[in-house]
């Protein structure tokens, strides 16, 4: 029986890749290296200082990862404040508090930074739907690793087998499929050339796994 669900939040609670995507492309400019949009797009579900790590490798930088990763920062902050196009995916919120209300325990489990994860949830007074949040500093290993859904079902409280992923990401869902955790993959329009082979289940609605209908899917 469905306990918990385990959210990502990129592309899935807020669509902060059109940000995240601008601020890298600022800090490669900053940085002289010219990433493809297919190298990027390799990258999502990843955290910051991971993708920092490879792309010192990739191009041979003199500069630290954690330089990378701070000027990224930096530059995301900055428009996190100031670009007004920042809002939540169409229909997250009314899924979050269908699951609250009925009784299920919701946990956050992203590859973001908690800085960045708290300046989401205070901005859309999220706090008190979900009993607790992981960032991408808790984790030894990015996604695709499943450290992050274990770590996550622990928090919840309840075993895997009871504990539902909701994720928009190949590196995502391989990463809930690793950890042995029923997986949705949300095909939506921000999601670009990601792959959704290994999700139990896909939708490109949340309305489509709202708790009365994932009650008889989840399995």
């Amino acid at each position: 029986m469905l306990k918990a669900v385990l959210f990502d939040m990129d592309g899935v609670i807020v669509d902060t890749e059109p940000l995240h995507k601008k601020a890298y492309f600022l800090m490669f400019d900053a940085f002289n290296i010219e990433v493809t949009n297919a190298l990027y797009e390799s990258f999502t579900g990843q955290s910051t200082i991971n993708v920092c790590r490879k792309l010192c490798d990739i191009f041979k930088l003199e500069a630290t990862p954690e330089a990378l990763m701070h000027s990224k920062r930096k530059i995301f902050t900055n428009l996190f404040h100031s670009d007004p196009s920042l809002k939540l995916i169409d229909g997250v919120l009314e899924l979050i508090k269908d699951y609250s209300s009925n009784g299920l325990t919701l946990v956050l489990a992203s590859s973001a930074s908690m800085l960045t994860i708290n300046n989401v949830f205070t901005r859309f007074e999220l706090d008190h739907y979900f009993i607790n949040k992981i960032s991408g500093a808790d984790l030894k290993a990015s996604k695709p690793h499943p450290e992050i859904f274990e770590k996550a079902a622990k928090l919840s409280g309840f075993s895997r087998t009871e504990c539902m992923v909701i994720e928009d990401s190949t590196n995502g869902i391989k990463a809930a499929n690793a950890a042995g955790v029923f997986c949705v993959g949300f095909d939506s329009h921000h999601s670009k050339n990601q792959d959704y082979s290994l999700a139990d289940l896909v939708i490109d609605d949340f309305e489509k796994i709202s708790y009365k209908k994932i009650k008889t899917s989840f399995h």
